[in-house]
C-alpha cells in the first residue's frame, strides 16, 4: 500500500515536529506554517488528506477548510481539524465549515494514525460510489 500524502497546516513549529514524529514511516507529511500557503501547497502536492489546525498564526484554519470545499478540484479532499479548541460550539463550527474529522490536541499518535486511514478509507469508498 502506498504512503498516504498529507499536508499539515500548524503554525507551531514543536507541533509540526511531533506531527512528523507521530506519522513518520507510515505517511508522507508536509508541514506548512499559514493557510495562505496552503492554498498554494493544495494544487501542486495533491494530498490524500489535508490536517489543519483552526488557528493558525492570525489566519483561520476554518476559512481553509470553507475554501476547500468551494473548490471543485479540492472539494472531495478529506479533511481532519487538529485543534486545542475544545467546545462543543468549537467543534460544530469546524464541521459547519467542512471538516470531515475534529481532533482536540494533545494527540496520541495511534489514535491520529487511526483516524487518518479511517478519512483514507471513507475516501476510496467515495470513489467506488462516484466510479
Amino acid at each position: 500500500m502506498r504512503r498516504l500524502n498529507i499536508l499539515f497546516v500548524e503554525s507551531d513549529p514543536h507541533t509540526q515536529e511531533k506531527m512528523q514524529n507521530a506519522l513518520g514511516e507510515g505517511f508522507s507529511v508536509h508541514c506548512v506554517r499559514s493557510v495562505a500557503e496552503a492554498k498554494a501547497c493544495l494544487q501542486a502536492l495533491q494530498p490524500d488528506i489535508l490536517i489543519s489546525e483552526v488557528v493558525v498564526d492570525k489566519e483561520d484554519g476554518l476559512d481553509l477548510c470553507r475554501y476547500v470545499r468551494s473548490t471543485p478540484a479540492l472539494s472531495h479532499l478529506p479533511i481532519m481539524l487538529l485543534t486545542s479548541l475544545t467546545t462543543l460550539q468549537d467543534k460544530v463550527a469546524g464541521f459547519d465549515a467542512g471538516t470531515d474529522d475534529y481532533v482536540v490536541k494533545p494527540f496520541d499518535a495511534h489514535h491520529l494514525r487511526a483516524r487518518i486511514r479511517l478519512l483514507a478509507r471513507i475516501k476510496r469508498l467515495e470513489r467506488r460510489i462516484h466510479a
